[in-house]
């Protein structure tokens, strides 16, 4: 039966990542990408090599922070909306909905809130809670759905490599791990953790104290499948090859394998 291949990836800059962008691309070969921190404007978006790449693109960015894009291998991305409900007063360019192939992508960059307590973390609570209410209608729905990026949160002691340094990080909150868990509660699936119960998976390594060369990482990038589209998981892992590439991003893609049709 034939596969349908997700995944998420923080770049981290979309220009200086291009290369090892289309590296991972020629050599993966997803089906649908969400890209999250492309720091950089619309018409900076290098839209003409992802097309040479096989890759249609909608994307939405802006100078220098954040950023988001969905891309589909031979295909188009058909754009549902671009910002999330209940935050329209945002300037921040984080969210992105778009039909692909049959299914329903939400390509998300969470606030990462430090230093918190503080505005920017009371600005991360309302992102998170905005996306709780969006969620309850898209799980709801009968289309199969996937919320996937870089949620900036890290849900239990067991994706992270020791929490003790990262208690006062915004992370680690137990507001943000409530939110997160109260995503959960509406019936997603965290596909890498429901494939992998019990594993020490890491999506992020920053870049200092050898944090990479010692393994010494966080799972922070996810993506939840909604009920329509759970049935379908066949695989999930990350492609952590990518974080040792030259002039990499701190993160690495995550990826899921789903059976296309209806079961």
């Amino acid at each position: 039966m034939k596969t349908l291949k997700i995944a998420t990836f923080n770049l981290n800059g979309i220009r200086s990542r291009l290369p090892a962008l289309l590296d991972w691309l020629a050599r993966e070969q997803p089906d649908i990408v969400c890209l999250q921190e492309l720091k950089a404007p619309d018409p900076q978006f290098p839209r003409q090599a992802l097309e040479a790449a096989g890759y249609g693109c909608l994307f939405h960015g802006q100078p220098s922070w954040n950023g988001v894009a969905i891309l589909a291998r031979d295909n188009e991305p058909l754009e549902v909306r671009r910002c999330l409900p209940g935050m329209e007063d945002d300037r921040q360019s984080r969210y992105l909905e778009a039909a692909v192939q049959g299914v329903l992508v939400a390509c998300l960059y969470l606030p990462n809130g430090n230093p918190q307590p503080g505005p920017k973390f009371e600005y991360k609570l309302r992102w998170f809670q905005c996306l709780i209410e969006h969620a309850k209608g898209l799980y709801a729905s009968e289309h199969p759905t996937v919320l996937a990026g870089d949620f900036n949160v890290v849900p239990t002691d067991l994706d992270i490599y020791n929490p003790r340094s990262w208690r006062k990080d915004a992370l680690l909150q137990p507001e943000s791990r409530a939110a997160y868990q109260r995503l959960l509660d509406q019936g997603w699936i965290d596909a890498v953790r429901h494939l992998h119960p019990d594993a020490c998976v890491y999506t992020f390594w920053d870049y200092f104290r050898k944090h990479w060369e010692r393994n010494a990482g966080l799972r922070i990038d996810h993506l939840l499948l909604n009920e329509a589209l759970a049935p379908r998981l066949k695989s999930a892992g990350v492609d952590a090859w990518v974080r040792n590439e030259p002039k990499a991003s701190d993160h690495a893609p995550v990826w899921i394998e789903i059976r296309q049709g209806t079961r």
